[in-house]
């Protein structure tokens, strides 16, 4: 592809070579000659000069002493993230059911479908036009998926779970297993009976080995454009809205509420019944006290979760331990020679 061509896809200007060929894409540092980058950040631009890319997505405001043959577009990232999807498409669609699939004869599967080896597709399940379901996939009874979805091999549907459109599920992911609700009864527990049901909206996007389990009673809702790493385990109920990213290893009890385009860490443990409001930022590794409230746009760290400034300002006092044991000791070493006199 030309540069030119490249930046007019992209609805953004360009300078230098527009005729030039774009073969690929790759990293700053080791693009070569007919290979496109890009410059996100500060540091990138101090490197800028010295990659032998062929072609750089620039910011607007890029200088360009050079004259380096550059696309300049307002989100450089974003308009990177396009093009490598414009030279590594996915997969073309190969409509069609493997032999060995099992497809139950109450399940409604709709044209352009592809189903691979040993899928299995339970009764009353409806499967939209363009999906792709891979090798040993099991759908449950009455399972909805929409228009364009992707399940890659290996996923587990229960039943009663309804996905929209152009969902993606990594291999491993786990939807609609029974919460872990269990009552006493005298010396021991009884299963509380989870009957509820899972819905994910539309552009959701599932990694590997996540699960989410149905709610007890109602449902458990992944919302609209909402993305979730590799093993991220949402218990019963919760409730997690649009356009909001987890990173990998978190855990949701049950009952959670997590409010539009909210920005959750690896490795956060949040307890029952929390609220997490809209835009709020959770650090890595940080712990979310039951029921607790973290208010709308908050940056929070650290275990109790605490707002950022309070939480670096206890690491710097942790780090003076030290001195002020150091100090302490003295001070005591004085008064004791002091009273001995």
């Amino acid at each position: 592809m030309r540069v030119r061509e490249l930046a007019e896809w992209l609805a953004a200007t360009f300078e230098g070579d527009g005729e030039k060929e774009l073969t690929g894409v790759a990293p700053l540092e080791t693009a070569g000659s007919t290979e496109l980058a890009f410059v996100g950040n500060r540091k990138a631009a101090q490197q800028a000069q010295a990659s032998a890319a062929g072609c750089l997505i620039v910011p607007l405001d890029f200088p360009n002493p050079g004259g380096r043959t550059v696309i300049r577009v307002a989100e450089p990232r974003t308009a990177f993230a396009r093009a490598v999807a414009r030279f590594h498409p996915p997969p073309p669609l190969t409509p069609g059911i493997h032999p060995t699939a099992v497809i139950d004869p109450g399940a409604e599967v709709a044209a352009e479908v592809e189903i691979g080896p040993h899928a299995v597709i339970g009764e009353g399940s409806r499967i939209g036009p363009r999906c792709r379901i891979g090798a040993g996939c099991l759908i449950g009874k009455r399972v909805t998926i929409g228009e364009g979805s992707v399940l890659h091999a290996g996923v587990i549907v229960y039943d009663d779970v309804d996905i929209g459109r152009n969902v993606i599920l990594h291999s491993g992911c786990v939807i609609g297993a029974d919460g872990f609700g269990f009552v006493m009864a005298g010396d021991h527990y009884e299963k509380f009976p989870q009957i509820g049901r899972v819905v994910i909206e539309d552009d959701v996007e599932i990694g590997a080995n996540s699960c989410v389990d149905r709610a007890a009673l109602g449902v458990t809702w992944i919302g609209q454009g909402t993305k979730l790493d590799n093993l991220v385990h949402v218990a019963h109920n919760c409730r997690i809205g649009r356009h909001v990213v987890v990173a990998a290893q978190t855990g949701f009890s049950g009952g959670v509420v997590v409010e539009d385009y909210a920005v959750i860490g690896g490795q956060v443990g949040i307890g029952d019944k929390a609220r997490i409001e809209s835009r709020a930022v959770l650090g890595s590794g940080c712990g979310v006290l039951s029921s607790k409230i973290i208010r709308r746009g908050q940056v929070v760290w650290g275990t109790p979760a605490r707002p950022l400034k309070e939480y670096l300002e206890q690491l710097a006092n942790l780090s003076r331990l030290g001195e002020l044991k150091r100090q302490v000791s003295e001070l005591m070493e004085r008064v004791a020679r002091l009273e001995s006199r």
